[in-house]
C-alpha cells in the first residue's frame, strides 16, 4: 500500500499528536507499506500565531504534481490546517475518496483567545470533515461529543504507549520535596494548568515542556519548576521520577501523556472528563474527581506495579492495524480496502 498522510503537525513539533503519527508512519513502514508524509516543513512557513512554536504552510507550490507523482493509493489527512484543507480540496477535485481525524479541539482552542461562539468554530470544522469517508476519532466519549455537534462518518482510533522507553526503571531521584507532582505537555491556557498549579497541596509541582505561557507562569508561580522541553529518555525519567501524573486539561481529546506516565509506573489525578475518562482505569492507573487536590491525594495511594501492568495492555501494534483498516482506497473500493488488512 502507497500513503499519503497530509499534516500540519509533524516534527519539529513535539505533542501527542505528532507522537500518534510518527508511531503510525514507523509501524506501516515496517510492515512494507509506503507512506509519504506531506507537512510544514516541505514548504515555505510562518509561525502560529499565539504559537510561535508551531509553523504553519503558506505555499504549497508543486504539492499536485507530488502527489500525482507518488501516485498513492490512499490519502489521509491527519488536521485541519491549510495542508490539510490544500489536499482535501485536491481529492474534491478529482473525486478521490480520502479519510481525516479529528486530534485536537480547536474550537475550544480559539474561545479561550476570541469571543466566537462554538457553533461557529464547530461548523467550519463539520464542514471540513464531512466529505471524508471516515474521521478517526482518539475515544468513544469524543465520537459521541461530536455526534452531538452533527458530526458523521465517525470511528474509533486509540492510542499506544512505547512501554520500552517510559519504563518504571527510568525513576530518579529529582532532588526535590516530596510528593512530586509533574505534568507534561503545551504550556498553554487551553492546558488549564493554573488549576494545578493553584492547588494548596504539599511537594513540588513540575511542569515539563514549552508553550506560550510558559513565562507568565514561571512569573506567577515562583515555587513551582519549569525544567522546560524535555524528549526522549530524559522525558520518560521525569515521567518516572513523578509521585503522581496530574492532567488538569478538560479539552484534550486524549492525553496520550497519561499513558505515558502509567508506563513509567505513575498515577494520574485528573478531572472526570473526555479524555481521562476513556483512558485512565480508576483505582488502577489513576484517580478522577472534580476535586483535583482530592484526586492527587487518593492517587499518592495507588500501586505503581499495577499502573505499569494495566499501561501493558496499549499495543502500538494494534492501534496501527485499527488505523491501516480504517484507510479507504482512492476509488472508494471497499473490497480494495479489505486488501490492506493483509498487505
Amino acid at each position: 500500500m502507497k500513503l499519503l498522510l497530509a499534516t500540519d503537525a509533524w516534527f519539529p513539533q513535539i505533542n501527542g499528536v505528532v507522537r500518534t503519527l510518527n508511531q503510525m508512519v514507523e509501524n506501516l513502514r515496517a510492515e512494507g507499506h509506503s507512506i509519504e508524509v506531506v507537512s510544514p516543513s516541505d514548504y515555505p512557513n510562518v509561525p502560529l500565531p499565539t504559537y510561535p512554536e508551531i509553523k504553519v504552510a503558506v505555499w504549497m507550490r508543486g504539492l499536485t504534481e507530488r502527489i500525482e507523482e507518488y501516485d498513492p493509493d490512499a490519502i489521509h489527512i491527519a488536521t485541519e490546517g491549510p495542508i490539510g484543507m490544500w489536499v482535501r480540496r485536491f481529492c474534491l477535485k478529482h473525486g478521490y475518496a480520502f479519510t481525516t481525524s479529528f486530534h485536537t479541539r480547536f474550537p475550544e482552542y480559539i474561545g479561550e483567545r476570541a469571543p466566537v461562539p462554538l457553533s461557529w468554530s464547530y461548523s467550519v470544522v463539520r464542514n471540513f470533515h464531512k466529505p471524508a469517508y471516515r474521521t478517526l476519532v482518539p475515544t468513544k466519549h469524543m465520537r459521541e461529543e461530536l455526534q452531538e455537534w452533527d458530526f458523521a462518518h465517525l470511528e474509533v482510533w486509540g492510542r499506544g504507549v512505547d512501554t520500552e522507553l517510559f519504563h518504571p526503571s527510568r525513576r530518579v531521584d529529582l532532588g526535590l520535596p516530596g510528593p512530586v507532582m509533574v505534568n507534561v505537555g503545551r504550556v498553554a491556557p487551553e492546558k488549564n494548568l493554573r488549576a494545578f498549579l493553584d492547588l494548596d497541596v504539599p511537594g513540588t509541582k513540575v511542569i515539563v515542556g514549552d508553550g506560550p505561557q510558559l513565562e507568565e507562569l514561571k512569573k506567577d508561580y515562583p515555587d513551582a519548576h519549569f525544567p522546560g522541553m524535555k524528549e526522549g529518555e530524559e522525558l520518560a525519567a521525569y515521567y518516572a521520577a513523578a509521585d503522581v501524573f496530574v492532567f488538569p486539561s478538560k479539552t484534550d481529546t486524549f492525553g496520550l501523556v497519561m499513558l505515558e506516565a502509567a508506563a513509567s509506573g505513575t498515577p494520574v489525578a485528573a478531572f472526570p472528563v473526555t479524555g481521562p475518562v476513556d483512558v485512565l482505569e480508576p483505582g488502577k492507573t489513576g484517580v478522577m474527581h472534580d476535586d483535583l487536590g482530592l484526586a492527587i491525594k487518593n492517587a499518592l495511594e495507588l500501586d505503581r506495579a499495577t499502573c505499569r501492568e494495566a499501561a501493558l495492555l496499549r499495543s502500538w501494534g494494534a492501534i496501527s492495524r485499527q488505523f491501516r483498516n480504517a484507510l479507504m482506497p482512492l476509488n472508494g473500493d471497499k473490497t480494495v480496502n479489505m486488501e490492506f488488512e493483509d498487505a
